[in-house]
């Protein structure tokens, strides 16, 4: 069982793709630096005093890389500790350094459990316990020296264990995340592939229809077949459309919508459900005719998840306004609520609906807004492009 779970920790890659260098790395190694200067020149009975804030300042450059490169970065650290601790134990010197080398020294060890391999972690671990060893062993090569307590070892130990535990048990969180966001995903591919089905055979039987009924009148009434021809013509273009849109959502690396059944026509029904507390008002303007199928779908949904994460979480709210409106080139969806504004924190629901809602519109070429409002309530505000109409 023991070679088993070694075996698998050893198997463990990389976290893909770690948080490169940002703002707040630099802003925590500015933060530093004047700690370790001002430790390095009020702490009392410090041997080497200039070497041990320049190690510590060293020290603190490594933490730009923890994430990125996490065994480098303890590497070079360690291996910098291991070096200033022989040299004290050849000449004969209890040699302490600064407490924030050993803060710096806790956040390599949590960095490389949470970002690296498991080879990278046990090699780290190794790389470790050397300067460890080297200050318990000071006491007894010198017996002039001090060296490090029995007691500070095992509990600077045990603390370094708590640490890596809190580096993998926050690593598996985030994979357990990502686990759940990508089945929200999957479960989305495979509503949109039964859309993409219903949507085709929709098309298809009216093409099917129109070609028969073109082909019965083609010696009797030209023109009539000739009408058949331009809608025939009208539907393919359509149907190339959809497909071109939702296949493009199927294929791997790409993101899913929602490409439900109803549209703008049925949103007034989710006002009926829902009652009149809080009352919901539906407002429709513009042209909203002519829309293409997933379009007017996920105008549907869209106003369907909007209502219902206000009448489950907008707090006191009375009333929740439904706004819909077409021009020439989009179509707009805007959900608001009277509710107290910080009542709702997305974070906390249960579940991925402003992902997925933020999936489906960025599928359509779309975009999607939602957030408190300076006074009160929360909006949710959607852009969708629109069909053109006669062609794909």
């Amino acid at each position: 069982m023991f070679r088993d779970a070694a075996r698998s920790l050893l198997a463990e890659p990389r976290v893909p793709d770690p948080p490169v260098r940002v703002w707040r790395d630099w802003a925590l190694v500015a933060a530093l630096v004047p700690v370790a200067v001002l430790e390095g020149v009020l702490k009392e009975d410090l041997v080497w005093r200039v070497a041990s804030v320049v190690v510590a300042l060293a020290l603190l450059l490594t933490l730009l890389w923890r994430r990125t490169h996490p065994l480098a970065a303890v590497m070079v650290a360690f291996g910098l500790l291991t070096v200033v601790h022989a040299v004290p134990l050849v000449v004969g010197v209890d040699w302490r350094g600064l407490d924030t080398s050993v803060f710096v020294v806790f956040l390599l060890v949590y960095s490389l459990f949470r970002w690296g391999s498991g080879r990278d972690a046990a090699i780290g671990m190794v790389v470790l316990s050397v300067p460890v060893l080297l200050s318990g062993l000071t006491p007894l090569i010198h017996e002039s020296a001090e060296g490090v307590p029995a007691s500070d070892l095992v509990g600077g130990g045990l603390f370094v264990l708590v640490v890596a535990a809190v580096g993998v048990a926050v690593r598996y969180q985030a994979k357990a995340q990502a686990r759940g966001m990508d089945q929200v995903k999957l479960l989305e591919r495979e509503q949109l592939a039964r859309e993409l089905h219903d949507t085709v055979a929709h098309h298809v039987s009216a093409i099917a229809i129109r070609a028969q009924a073109g082909r019965v009148v083609a010696s009797s009434d030209p023109a009539a077949a000739l009408d058949a021809l331009v809608v025939i013509e009208e539907e393919a273009s359509r149907t190339l459309s959809e497909m071109r849109a939702m296949v493009g959502a199927l294929r791997h690396g790409e993101e899913p919508d929602l490409a439900p059944q109803r549209g703008v026509a049925d949103i007034e029904r989710l006002i009926t459900v829902n009652g009149d507390r809080p009352h919901i008002h539906l407002e429709l303007s513009g042209d909203l005719d002519g829309l293409r199928p997933s379009v007017d779908a996920a105008l549907y949904r869209l106003a369907q998840e909007s209502i219902t994460n206000a009448v489950r979480h907008a707090r006191r709210a009375t009333r929740i306004k439904v706004t819909v409106s077409g021009d020439d080139d989009c179509v707009r969806l805007t959900v608001g609520d009277d509710g107290d504004a910080g009542a709702f924190d997305p974070r906390s629901a249960s579940g991925f609906g402003l992902i997925g809602m933020a999936e489906r519109a960025k599928l359509l070429g779309g975009t999607l807004e939602a957030g408190p409002n300076r006074n009160r309530g929360w909006t949710v505000h959607a852009v969708l492009p629109r069909a053109r109409r006669g062609g794909a």
